[in-house]
C-alpha cells in the first residue's frame, strides 16, 4: 500500500498507525511518520498493540464458548492476522462478524479481505453517532438482534474524548441488544505503570498534530463505568494480560501486567 500513487498525501488514522504497531503493511507514509514518532515517545507501544490483539482473540473465543455467534467490532481498524471472522469462525463456521470503522481505507481493505466470506462484512460508520451505526442495513442485514451479539470496542473509546459522548455511545449501541449479548472492552488507562505525563502528552499531541483524532487516557472507576448495568464476566476488569490468559501464549507484559497500560473486561447483558 505505500508504494501506490497519492500515497504521500493521505493523511494519518488511528486505524492505520495502529496497523503498522501490528506490523501490517496496509499504511501510508504519514501513519509510518506518525507511528514513529509515537513509538519514539513511548517504546513499548508495538507490545501494548500487540498485547490488545491478544486479548480480543481471547475474548471472542470466550464468546464462541458460551453460544455468541454474532460479533459488533466497532472501531475495527484495519483486518489483520488474527481478526474476528478469524477466530470467531474457527469455532463457530457460520459466526456472523459486521467491522465497523470511521476510516473509508479501513472498510475497503476489510471489505476486499472478506471477499467471498458470506457471513462478514464491513460498514463505514461513527462510534459517536450509534444509533445512525445500527440502522446501517448491513448490519441490519446480517445481524440478528433478537439473538445474543458480541460488542467488540477494543482499545477505540479513547478516541472518544468527551466522557458524556463516550458514556451515551456505549448506551445507545447497547440499547437494542438482547439479553445474553456481551460488552467486550479495552481502555488505556492513567493508573499503574501507565505513561509518565510528558510522554502521554507528547503522545496525544502526535494524534492531534497528525490525525484527525484525539487520544484521551480514562481512570479505572471511569473504564468501569462502561460496564453499568452489566454482569462483569470473571475476572472482572483487569490489567489485559490478566483476562483469562491462555497457558499455551506468551505475552510480553506476563511479569507486569500493569506495563500493559490497558484494562480489559467483558460484560454480559442480563
Amino acid at each position: 500500500m505505500t508504494g501506490i500513487p497519492g500515497a504521500n498525501q493521505k493523511p494519518a488514522t488511528a486505524a492505520r498507525i495502529y496497523d503498522y504497531f501490528l506490523g501490517g503493511i496496509h499504511n501510508f507514509t504519514a501513519d509510518q511518520e506518525a507511528a514513529k514518532a509515537i513509538m519514539g515517545r513511548a517504546p513499548s507501544i508495538q507490545a501494548i498493540a500487540r498485547t490488545n490483539r491478544a486479548f480480543l482473540a481471547r475474548a471472542v473465543r470466550y464468546l464462541t464458548s458460551v453460544g455468541v455467534k454474532q460479533f459488533l467490532d466497532v472501531g475495527s481498524g484495519i483486518p489483520t492476522v488474527g481478526n474476528v471472522h478469524e477466530v470467531a469462525q474457527a469455532e463457530i463456521p457460520d459466526a456472523r462478524v459486521v467491522y465497523v470503522d470511521i476510516d473509508p481505507v479501513a472498510v475497503a481493505e476489510s471489505l476486499e479481505l472478506l471477499e467471498g466470506n458470506q457471513w462478514a462484512t464491513a460498514v463505514r460508520g461513527d462510534l459517536r453517532d450509534a444509533r445512525a451505526l445500527l440502522d446501517a442495513p448491513q448490519i441490519r442485514k446480517l445481524l440478528d438482534f433478537d439473538q445474543p451479539i458480541g460488542l467488540l470496542l477494543v482499545g477505540v473509546l479513547y478516541f472518544v474524548p468527551d466522557n458524556a459522548e463516550a458514556y451515551a455511545a456505549v448506551a445507545d449501541l447497547l440499547a437494542p441488544l438482547a439479553s445474553g449479548s456481551h460488552l467486550v472492552l479495552s481502555h488505556g488507562t492513567l493508573e499503574g505503570k501507565a505513561f509518565s505525563e510528558g510522554d502521554l502528552k507528547s503522545t496525544q499531541d502526535v494524534y492531534r498534530r497528525q490525525t484527525a483524532t484525539p487520544l484521551e487516557m480514562r481512570t479505572r472507576e471511569e473504564i468501569a463505568r462502561f460496564f453499568d448495568g452489566l454482569d462483569l464476566v470473571e475476572p472482572g476488569l483487569v490489567w489485559q494480560p490478566e483476562w483469562r490468559p491462555d497457558p499455551a501464549e506468551q505475552g510480553d507484559f506476563d511479569a507486569e501486567p500493569e506495563r500493559s497500560r490497558m484494562l480489559a473486561g467483558v460484560g454480559r447483558l442480563p
